[in-house]
């Protein structure tokens, strides 16, 4: 999906229908990463979550180099739990991706809060939020968080995040790497810990997105 980027906080329709369709093909293949049971206990109506309203999501039993899924306006939105190493790892890849300060947004505005070397909170930086829309066609990458070699992947691998559809990677920042289809980072939704095992998704201090 290369196109001018929306500033806003719902992704065009293209991207939400784009991913629709990729899920649907890919979904055998488990293009998202595990949604645990316990988030759906959290999340709104059908109804309030076609209308954009926030989802809460419990992370207690998310563990330190894992990912979960949930969905958030009709996108996925991807929660990882980085390791030391892995948030170590992210400065050294600032030679490397496209925009190391993330300051061409996709589809929504990177939150203040999260303008910092691991786009997070201060409060949690091993806590990553990022929409798991590629922003080359749509599609939805995976997560490869471990380094090294994978298929698919060069040998000398960060970790990070694989788009099976056109190759585009991003490091544990969802920072795309240069010279791949998808010509700008993951989105990062405005979100906010309340209490701090707990993310609430569209929402921060200043209110709903």
């Amino acid at each position: 999906m290369e196109q001018t980027a929306e500033v806003g906080c719902r992704a065009p329709e293209s991207a939400r229908r784009r991913w629709l369709v990729a899920t649907a093909t890919a979904g055998g293949i488990g293009c998202l990463a595990t949604l645990v049971p316990f988030a759906e206990y959290f999340e709104p109506s059908e109804r309030a979550r076609a209308a954009g309203a926030p989802v809460t999501v419990d992370i207690r039993a998310l563990k330190e180099g894992e990912a979960m899924t949930t969905a958030w306006r009709g996108m996925p939105v991807m929660i990882v739990r980085r390791t030391p190493d892995m948030l170590a790892q992210i400065p050294k890849c600032d030679a490397l991706v496209a925009d190391p300060q993330s300051r061409h947004p996709f589809s929504m505005p990177l939150p203040e809060y999260c303008r910092n070397e691991f786009r997070a909170r201060a409060s949690q930086p091993a806590i990553l939020v990022v929409t798991a829309v590629c922003t080359h066609l749509g599609c939805t990458p995976l997560a490869r968080l471990r380094a090294g070699p994978q298929p698919g992947l060069p040998d000398d691998w960060p970790g990070g995040f694989f788009c099976p559809c056109h190759g585009s990677t991003y490091d544990l920042a969802g920072r795309v790497f240069k010279d791949k289809p998808a010509p700008q980072n993951l989105d990062v939704p405005r979100f906010v810990f309340s209490p701090p095992d707990v993310v609430t998704i569209g929402q921060d201090e200043q209110g709903e997105a």
